[in-house]
């Protein structure tokens, strides 16, 4: 009889998501400002995941100070993904800030010169058990400002029967919800037809939760380190 491998640490990336529901809009992810649209429509959705009584997750925005010659910054456990992340410099009063562009593990691996010194315009989040932020190319200065948004997972009052990562089971009710909030805006030919998806893939994750009290998420953007 043959055998077949399976693994339990099956994960998806906010970007990975973020594809999938613009795929499912019959479009592509094409900018920046698609991510941030997308980062966008996941926090009014996880409004209304709040509103129906979950709550695990929120977006945070962090500013980190970066220090002349270091590409490296450990950031807290909890921090699940980077959504975006931008430079700030302030240039006579005015803060200017750049787009910085999220690279994958492979791409960064393959920075021949990570001690170049300039304006970063690339990121990578390695998720370790403490998350480093790389950042390419190395700081040139200990003055500008990193400015990004994170998804976090919040401390439960009830750590010891609820855990701090998405059920798997709410994978595609993520992904369908996205796309349907995408659709809204960018494919609303096809908004009916991912609503009702939506609304069985939220359903059908709904039901096999046996304490929908144990899963929730905050919508809003906090401010904060």
């Amino acid at each position: 009889m043959p055998t077949y491998a399976t693994t339990a640490d099956f994960d998806l990336s906010i970007d990975d998501i973020a594809e999938e529901a613009f795929e499912r809009c019959g479009l592509q992810v094409r900018s920046g400002y698609d991510l941030k649209t997308a980062r966008r429509s996941i926090n009014l959705m996880l409004a209304e995941w709040a509103n129906r009584g979950l709550n695990q997750w929120t977006i945070e925005q962090t500013t980190q100070t970066v220090t002349k010659g270091t590409n490296q910054y450990t950031l807290n456990s909890n921090v699940i993904d980077i959504l975006d992340c931008s430079i700030r410099r302030d240039t006579d009063g005015t803060n200017l800030d750049l787009q910085m562009s999220k690279i994958s593990r492979s791409e960064y691996l393959n920075i021949p010169t990570k001690s170049t010194e300039a304006r970063p315009t690339q990121f990578f989040l390695d998720k370790q058990v403490s998350p480093v932020l790389n950042i390419w190319p190395t700081p040139e200065n200990s003055t500008d400002v990193l400015v990004f948004n994170k998804l976090v997972r919040m401390d439960d009052a009830d750590t010891a029967t609820n855990t701090m990562d998405m059920p798997f089971r709410f994978f595609p009710c993520f992904a369908a919800g996205l796309a349907y909030y995408i659709a809204i805006k960018k494919a609303p030919d096809r908004v009916g037809m991912l609503k009702q998806m939506y609304e069985d893939e939220f359903e059908r994750a709904l039901s096999q939760d046996e304490d929908s009290a144990s899963f929730r998420i905050a919508p809003y953007l906090r401010h904060g380190y």
